[in-house]
């Protein structure tokens, strides 16, 4: 079926949002349930600055003329009073980062908040396309997000982010509150 990538609005947050959750929480394996508790967290994310946000929609059918969002990805411009910033801070001082590298890393940056393809919808590109749109035109030096650690990387979001030019900015770090090891990865913009 053909996809078609579009631009979503804060101001549409309403209408988009629980397709984009439940995309979320079947694409990380998370229990049902999960999508109500990051509901609140998603829509005060649309309220920061430089929030920009992308879907990816599967047509139905020619018949039907409708669509489902089978693929998200969001981000804003990083700052130092929000949570990820100082964690990923904290994690390059402990792991030895000089402050002139940490603030290098930290200071001016879009954080790929989420990026999710629904596992029905994988193996097409979707995340590539959807990642490509989400950072075209950027206006920060580069672009930084998390994501868990796999043995030997082997995995499509893994594959995605190598063939993009992501490289290690910090591996093996836990963020509070969650015990599994996550790896820190970032590229200079623009993309392309």
């Amino acid at each position: 079926m053909p996809i078609r990538i579009a631009d979503l609005s804060a101001h549409d947050a309403q209408s988009w949002l629980p397709d984009a959750l439940s995309v979320y929480v079947t694409a990380m394996n998370y229990p049902m349930g999960t999508e109500v508790q990051r509901a609140p967290l998603w829509h005060e994310h649309t309220q920061r600055p430089g929030w920009q946000a992308v879907g990816a929609y599967e047509s139905l059918g020619p018949a039907s003329g409708r669509e489902t969002l089978v693929g998200i990805a969001y981000g804003y411009s990083g700052a130092h009073d929000q949570w990820w910033n100082q964690q990923v801070r904290s994690g390059l001082l402990r792991a030895g980062s000089s402050r002139e590298r940490v603030g290098a890393i930290t200071d001016n940056y879009f954080e790929l908040t989420e990026l999710h393809v629904h596992p029905s919808a994988q193996g097409q590109q979707i995340g590539e396309a959807i990642l490509t749109r989400l950072l075209d035109g950027r206006t920060e030096p580069q672009v930084l997000l998390s994501t868990p650690e796999v043995d030997a990387e082997n995995n499509r979001a893994w594959r995605l982010y190598r063939r993009l030019g992501f490289a290690d900015v910090l591996r093996g770090f836990s963020f509070a509150g969650d015990p599994r090891p996550f790896a820190v990865l970032g590229r200079a913009l623009p993309l392309r």
